[in-house]
């Protein structure tokens, strides 16, 4: 099985997302309590062309990843109302848990496997390191938690491996940096 460069298999959970009310206060307690970090902050997420639940979507989150090992922790704030799978978990049970990322190298051919085990697609959207997300609810998503593809291509894993290596050995210092 290939391996990405941080650490995870392709094809496995490589990202815990979490949704949060506050993100710096988010960034804080994960850093101090669970020595999660540093994590990369990329403001305003407000992707052209997103899509939920089948119709056209405005969601604006500011988002931060950050490692714990080799698991990438990914932190969600969303900004607005406007109907997201993130409000809908909101709604239903709070902040907290709300995905599974799994790394595939096919998104669409993975999104139409698990579509054929019984999951929709709940939310697809473009990401700044190339392709889309495929966010996949089996029909109680947003009570236990979506499946997320991640969409694996060399600006990805550089990425993702870039924030792995700045949490290795890292000293706790400036626990908030710059995605880019």
């Amino acid at each position: 099985m290939q391996q990405l460069g941080f650490g995870q298999p392709l094809g496995t959970i490589a990202q815990t997302a979490f949704i949060v009310p506050d993100l710096t206060a988010a960034i804080a307690r994960w850093s101090a309590d669970m020595r999660a970090g540093p994590f990369f902050v990329l403001p305003h997420l407000l992707a052209p062309g997103q899509t939920y639940r089948g119709l056209e979507s405005r969601a604006d989150v500011t988002l931060a990843m950050g490692f714990a090992g080799h698991m990438m922790i990914e932190l969600i704030q969303p900004l607005d109302s406007h109907p997201s799978v993130y409000q809908e978990t909101i709604r239903l049970r709070g902040h907290g848990f709300h995905h599974f990322g799994i790394a595939v190298e096919d998104v669409d051919a993975a999104s139409a496997d698990y579509q054929a085990r019984g999951y929709h697609e709940a939310y697809r959207a473009a990401v700044p390191t190339g392709g889309e997300v495929v966010y996949l609810d089996n029909g109680d998503g947003a009570a236990t938690g979506f499946v997320e593809l991640l969409p694996v291509n060399p600006a990805m894993d550089a990425t993702f491996t870039r924030f792995w290596e700045a949490s290795r050995d890292w000293d706790g210092s400036d626990p908030a940096r710059p995605f880019a």
